[in-house]
C-alpha cells in the first residue's frame, strides 16, 4: 500500500534554530495519526510544511501522491484546520463557506447541498447566517473543520481542535474525526491533549525538540515491556520528552 503520507529526512532551520529534525515517519489511507508533543515540540511546523505552507530546509515529504514541493498538486486532495482558524469576521457562516466552495471551484449546487449538510452536521443551521464575529470560540471551531472538509478531501490536518472548546463542543469534534475516519479519510491530528489521541489514534507519533521520539499504536507506548505493566498515555509520553506532568495537558 502506498502512503498517503510519507516524510524522509524532513527538517526545517530558521536561523541556527532546528524547529523539525530529520522527521521520517508513513501514514497509510484512513488512519488517524496523532502527532503528540509539548508546546513548541515543532508539531505546527511540520503542519505548515505538509500542507505546503511552509518550504522544508532539507528532506522531502508527499502528500496524496504529490510532493510538497507542487502545492498545486498537493492542496486539492487536503483541508488544514490550523489552531486559530482562517474566518473572516465581517461575513456570515454561510458567506465563508461560499468564499471557500468558490475557491475550490466546487459546483454550485453541489456546495449548497454539502453547506446545509455541514451546517446541520455541526448544529450552525440556526447561525448559518449571523456574522462571524458574533460566533464563539467553539462555533468558530466548527465553522473551521466544516471549510477544511466542505471539498471532502483525502487527508485533513487538524491542529489542537479541541482547545479552548466546551465539554459539548470537544465531544462534537471527538466524534466529527471518528466520522471522518470512518470515511476513510487520513487524519493527521496534532494536539497536546492526550485523551483525545488515546481515544481516536491508530497510530501515535510523539515529537519533542523537534525530533520523533517514538512511534507506535497507542497500546504499544503504555506498553512497558521490561515489567509486563499497562501504562497510561500519559506515562509514555512523559517517559519519552522528560516533561513534568504539569505540562501534560488533558481534556477541556
Amino acid at each position: 500500500m502506498t502512503p498517503v503520507i510519507e516524510t524522509v529526512g524532513l527538517t526545517k532551520r530558521y536561523d541556527e534554530e532546528v524547529a523539525v529534525r530529520d522527521l521520517s515517519i508513513s501514514i497509510d489511507a484512513g488512519t488517524v495519526y496523532g502527532f503528540l508533543g509539548p508546546n513548541g515540540a515543532g508539531k505546527t511546523t511540520t503542519m505548515r510544511m505538509l500542507t505546503t505552507l511552509t518550504r522544508p530546509s532539507e528532506g522531502s515529504a508527499r502528500v496524496a501522491g504529490s510532493s510538497i514541493e507542487n502545492r498545486d498538486e498537493v492542496t486539492p486532495h487536503i483541508g488544514y484546520l490550523p489552531d486559530e482558524p482562517p474566518l473572516y469576521d465581517e461575513l456570515t457562516g454561510r458567506e465563508q463557506l461560499t468564499y471557500i466552495a468558490g475557491l475550490r471551484e466546487l459546483p454550485e449546487t453541489e456546495a449548497r447541498e454539502r453547506m446545509d449538510e455541514l451546517f446541520e452536521r455541526f448544529d450552525l443551521a440556526d447561525d448559518a447566517d449571523r456574522r462571524i464575529d458574533s460566533y464563539s470560540t467553539g462555533m468558530r471551531k466548527k465553522l473551521g473543520i466544516m471549510q477544511a472538509v466542505l471539498h471532502r478531501p483525502r487527508v485533513i490536518f487538524l491542529d489542537e481542535p479541541t482547545t479552548g472548546l466546551d465539554p459539548r463542543a470537544a465531544r462534537t469534534m471527538r466524534e466529527t474525526i471518528a466520522e471522518l475516519a470512518a470515511q476513510d479519510m487520513t487524519i493527521f491530528l496534532s494536539t497536546h491533549i492526550l485523551p483525545v489521541v488515546d481515544e481516536l489514534a491508530d497510530s501515535v507519533g510523539v515529537i519533542h525538540e523537534g525530533r520523533l521520539v517514538a512511534e507506535g499504536a497507542p497500546e504499544e507506548l503504555k506498553h512497558r515491556a521490561e515489567t509486563g505493566d499497562q501504562r497510561s498515555l500519559e506515562d509514555a509520553f512523559l517517559d519519552v520528552t522528560h516533561d513534568t506532568p504539569g505540562e501534560v495537558a488533558h481534556e477541556q
